[in-house]
């Protein structure tokens, strides 16, 4: 009997491809491309700073909140999570919790990496986990194994993480005159510069956008003064896109309401009303999509989180530690208005919508088919399914539901959304998924047999949409 320590991965070649032509397009058509992750949040200056990790823990369970959760439901104590137990110990913990995640993503995802960056190709346990420990730290102090390398290793061309606009971008333009291999870009995330639901974090927010644009934010066009300002900067720095995390689009035409008023309100110490800050997000909003169009920028907007739900843990750990869920928001009315507003002067730009709610899959698949004016090839795109959705099943469901009601031909594909710099295997879950659709079609007389053409397809959603639609290069740097 094979034990848990010699116990092989269940990951083939032909993982997840069910039919010989699906492992055509994998193979030959899929693989290999390079990838534009166009959305992610690894900190700059660790790519610019080439980091050495110490540990495995350290670069693959610090600050994954997948983890963190699966370990809390699983009884593991806070202290092997975000605590100060030690490095070993957390490992330890995840690899007592992994047996336990079979038919979560996190089963899947975790054996991909240790097959894809370390070669280990053992079932992770607690029987191994003080070996895998070792022998992948030992690993990640060989210089190919630093932040840059392990980008170069899976074949990563471009990377744009997140970054708001009060940032200096100073890791950028020190990565940018290394003149590396993958290019870094950045993306402006401008979320609380609206975000008056609490006035006293606004106004400070406010005195360091006005530091770094060199304006004093005294009025509601003095802000989006100071945000075009941003935007400018951003822009010279290479910037192409600007992303934005929101529990739904934002539509108001209360003439009652002013923006300016509202702002005097929050600067005054007063907290606004719930007409109040729906009104100045979406004022805010329609002013930095003009720019955005005026710039060429894409814009993204990842909707439907609800954030910070426990407020206890909130108080003891802060925001982004794994205490999110799907929300209930009604999309579609406000999405239409937003984007038919902007459409109605020719100022709507390239935009990527992302849904959370499996629900409104349909909402979102048919929202992008009335904005897209023949412009461009998918002006407007449903974006891959991403956070809770971006597993086998919620990819599925929404690549299916594009075929269905939009053109699955002109999708720009997969993106990581993470944290960590060994979440890249994912681009290979979700092309080895895109390529089992196809070839199950086939399988099934639903598409011809036509290597050719289904493999230009396969290989434009994987790679050369992206490539095509975003408009990055070194040249676009004005320093």
């Amino acid at each position: 009997m094979i034990t848990a320590q010699t116990q092989k991965s269940f990951l083939s070649e032909d993982f997840l491809l069910r039919n010989e032509f699906a492992k055509i397009l994998y193979h030959d058509y899929a693989k290999h491309l390079p990838i534009i992750d166009y959305h992610n949040h690894l900190p700059p200056a660790e790519i610019a700073q080439n980091r050495k990790f110490e540990n495995i823990s350290k670069i693959w369970l610090a600050g994954d909140h997948y983890k963190w959760r699966a370990m809390r439901t699983l009884g593991v104590n806070e202290k092997y999570i975000t605590g100060n137990g030690s490095d070993t110990e957390k490992f330890e913990k995840w690899a007592y919790t992994l047996p336990f995640t079979m038919r979560n993503p996190l089963y899947h995802w975790s054996h991909m990496e240790l097959i894809r960056y370390f070669g280990v190709d053992e079932l992770l346990t607690t029987e191994n986990a003080s070996e895998v420990y070792f022998k992948t730290s030992e690993m990640l102090q060989e210089e190919s194994f630093r932040a840059q390398g392990l980008l170069e290793g899976m074949n990563v061309e471009v990377v744009c993480s997140t970054d708001d606009p009060i940032d200096s971008l100073e890791h950028h333009e020190s990565y940018f005159h290394s003149k590396k291999k993958v290019g870094l870009y950045p993306a402006f995330r401008p979320d609380k510069s609206f975000a008056i639901e609490n006035p006293e974090g606004y106004k400070s927010y406010l005195e360091k956008l006005g530091q770094v644009s060199g304006i004093e934010i005294n009025s509601f066009d003095k802000l989006i003064e100071a945000l075009s300002n941003r935007i400018e900067f951003f822009h010279s720095r290479g910037c192409r896109l600007s992303d934005h995390g929101l529990e739904n689009m934002y539509y108001s035409n209360d003439s009652r309401l002013s923006a300016d008023g509202i702002l005097q309100k929050v600067l005054r110490g007063n907290h606004p009303n719930t007409e109040e800050i729906e009104y100045f997000k979406f004022k805010v909003l329609k002013k930095l999509c003009k720019l955005y169009h005026s710039h060429g920028w894409v814009q993204q907007f990842h909707l439907g989180a609800l954030r910070n739900t426990n407020a206890r843990m909130l108080t003891v750990l802060g925001p982004d530690t794994g205490f999110d869920s799907i929300g209930d928001f009604d999309q579609a009315r406000a999405m239409a208005k937003f984007l038919n507003e902007l459409d109605s002067t020719d100022q709507l730009a390239q935009t990527v919508i992302y849904n959370l709610n499996p629900r409104d899959n349909e909402v979102f698949a048919t929202m992008i088919g009335n904005f897209n004016d023949g412009s461009i090839k998918g002006k407007v795109q449903f974006g891959s399914g991403w956070w809770y959705l971006d597993q086998k099943d919620g990819m599925e469901k929404q690549m299916n539901t594009l075929s269905n009601m939009g053109l699955i031909s002109c999708f720009i594909g997969m993106l990581t959304d993470s944290r960590s710099f060994l979440s890249f295997p994912r681009h290979e879950y979700f092309r080895r998924i895109l390529c089992n659709l196809f070839g199950q079609d086939v399988e099934n007389g639903e598409l011809p047999w036509d290597e050719k053409w289904l493999g230009k397809l396969v290989s434009d959603i994987c790679y050369h949409n992206a490539k095509n639609y975003f408009n990055f290069s070194p040249s676009n740097y004005q320093i």
